[in-house]
């Protein structure tokens, strides 16, 4: 078929299956979709509460889009303000991670599917 289609909301909770429930719905649905080259997250942030973790691409691009709520993201060393339908596209090698605001946040993030191209940083808002 020349095509797929999920609805979000019916792809596996990854934050509940590795214990980050606590702070943020996310769904991975790449392979669901049959994608061989896009990467897909759609992240939902609780109100007041960050990502569990940050992270960073060695070779991938990712576009953030802001669906809904506001908050923040930080990239490297700036701390960037997010509402509706903002949209920021990051490059390899920046560090990232999202900050929801009083209302939560909920994004979907997209961009080249590379494997094993991720690296987790803990503790990144501290730094």
């Amino acid at each position: 078929m020349s095509y797929t289609k999920k609805n979000l909301a019916e792809i596996e909770d990854s934050a509940v299956k590795y214990g980050f429930s606590e702070n943020q719905e996310a769904r991975f649905p790449r392979s669901e979709l049959g994608a061989a080259a896009t990467g897909l997250a759609y992240l939902k942030l609780k109100p007041g509460k960050r990502e569990a973790f940050a992270h960073r691409h060695g070779e991938a691009e990712e576009i953030v889009l802001v669906l809904s709520g506001r908050g923040r993201i930080k990239l490297d060393d700036d701390v960037v303000e997010l509402g509706p339908l903002d949209a920021v596209r990051v490059s390899p090698g920046v560090t990232r991670a999202l900050d929801a605001g009083e209302d939560g946040l909920e994004v979907v993030v997209f961009g080249a599917h590379v494997d094993g191209d991720v690296e987790m940083v803990q503790d990144f808002w501290d730094q």
